[in-house]
């Protein structure tokens, strides 16, 4: 038993979500010997998320193994256990595939180790109720589980429709509105064009699993801007790192880095941020955040979320034959067009609306989190009562620092959380390994109470 802020016993926690976030949550409240926990999924595959588990073998984690640990008390614990199952792989830049194999190995681990305490509930959560006893989650088959905190972990929601495209109506032949949710190179042909709607980390994945799938057509990726993923070094950078905290402004925290990558190069200068970032946006005013968000975001992601050297050359030799290109443009109206889509769009730059005939339209516009655009059943049951609302930037779930959401009235329910990628509106630097980690450690520790006594788990 455990106690929230000294007030309420916690028995029993529901976690809602069994991807990175959920799963990691309920390890943690397992190795902290906190309450026991209920893990609600309606996918098949658990501990993955759609990162690890809609991989192809060619895609590769964008974060080296050593830094991949599932545990921040033990940092090297996916170096070892990649060390003993695939030697081979134990330097760089693992296989997603991979990584899923190590997260559902660790919480098949927890599962086995406690029976009593950690239990897997197939299904669809669709609502949350609270009253004086606790909580209560909603599946869609009409079952209840009881809890005294409910754990949202939805993870990143799947891309929004780009303006246009509802109204083209366009068939599944035509367009994939989710890259990850069905065979993107069905039916496609050497001969045939596919647009890919976006430039970024997602339209890597997608050029190199049309690749692997034999595809061997063009593939045009737009943007607005026709920014692509920069590609890590081939070693980290060793030497010495900011020791104070640099500036809140946009404009002079540019500055510094700017500075900063003469000296010691820009990814260096760029990774170097790592331990502030979270505490910089947390401090830093909304309309400094604001206005990162509308001139430096762009620049600030194809710098920060680089890919592996390997699937960089990859990219590159794509581009290089000329089955890649990437380009900037404005994308302004679709049509079907016989067996084809005919797209509009302005080149960046220009006035003039130009117009290309593509065989298929593949939307990776990358994750997003507007609460007001999701067609999440349980989220918007949840938005319908007032229990969650946007955060004020659009970005996710509105939290506070203790990752309590707030709802309409502006107060924190310390009875309903939310986890991960959907809380990058109050954290920022919240999507990748190294950052969610440590958030669901901290939560453990705090509905274990323990962060009162020190405790570090087992």
């Amino acid at each position: 038993m455990a106690l929230t802020g000294g007030l309420r016993p916690i028995h029993h926690v529901a976690i809602i979500g069994a991807g990175f976030s959920g799963a990691l949550q309920a390890i943690n409240l397992l190795r902290h010997e906190g309450p026991s926990a209920t893990l609600i999924e309606r996918r098949d595959h658990l501990a993955r998320g759609v990162a690890y588990s809609a991989a192809h073998p060619d895609h590769l984690l964008n974060v080296r193994a050593a830094n991949m640990s599932a545990l921040p008390d033990d940092p090297d614990h996916f170096a070892r256990w990649l060390a003993d199952r695939h030697p081979e792989l134990a330097e760089g830049f693992a296989p997603r595939i991979i990584y899923g194999d190590y997260l559902g190995e660790l919480l098949a681990a927890a599962a086995r180790s406690a029976p009593d305490r950690l239990a897997i509930q197939p299904g669809e959560a669709v609502d949350v109720a609270f009253d004086a006893a606790g909580a209560s989650v909603h599946l869609a088959d009409g079952s209840r589980i009881a809890a005294e905190t409910v754990i949202l972990a939805p993870g990143n929601l799947p891309p929004h429709e780009p303006a246009g495209l509802a109204e083209a109506a366009l068939d599944s032949d035509l367009y994939a509105a989710d890259p990850w949710a069905g065979d993107i190179a069905r039916g496609l042909r050497d001969e045939d064009v596919v647009l890919v709607i976006g430039s970024g980390l997602t339209m890597v994945d997608v050029a190199l699993l049309l690749e692997a799938r034999g595809f061997r057509g063009r593939i045009i990726a737009m943007s607005r801007r026709g920014l692509q993923p920069h590609a890590h070094a081939a070693a980290p950078h060793p030497g010495p790192r900011l020791s104070d905290r640099p500036p809140l402004s946009a404009t002079a925290l540019l500055r510094l880095v700017r500075e900063r990558a003469d000296k010691i190069g820009w990814r260096a200068a760029v990774d170097e941020l790592r331990p502030f970032t979270q505490d910089i946006w947390l401090a830093a005013p909304p309309e400094e955040r604001g206005r990162f968000l509308r001139h430096l975001r762009p620049y600030w992601d194809i710098h920060r979320h680089r890919l592996a050297p390997a699937v960089a050359a990859r990219l590159a030799a794509l581009q290089a034959r000329g089955q890649l290109t990437v380009t900037a443009g404005k994308l302004s109206a679709f049509a079907a067009a016989g067996k084809g889509v005919r797209v509009q769009w302005r080149p960046r730059g220009r006035d003039a609306i130009e117009t290309m005939i593509v065989r298929r339209v593949i939307n990776c516009s990358g994750p997003q989190g507007d609460l007001l655009r999701t067609d999440e059943p349980l989220l918007r049951a949840l938005m319908a009562r007032g229990l969650i609302v946007p955060d004020p930037l659009r970005l996710g779930i509105h939290v506070n620092q203790q990752a309590e959401t707030i709802g309409a009235g502006g107060k924190p329910n310390p009875r309903l959380l939310a986890l991960g990628p959907m809380t990058r509106g109050t954290f920022w630097e919240i999507v990748a390994v190294p950052d969610i980690r440590v958030q669901t450690w901290s939560v453990a520790r705090r509905l274990s109470n323990a962060h009162w006594v020190g405790g570090e788990g087992l």
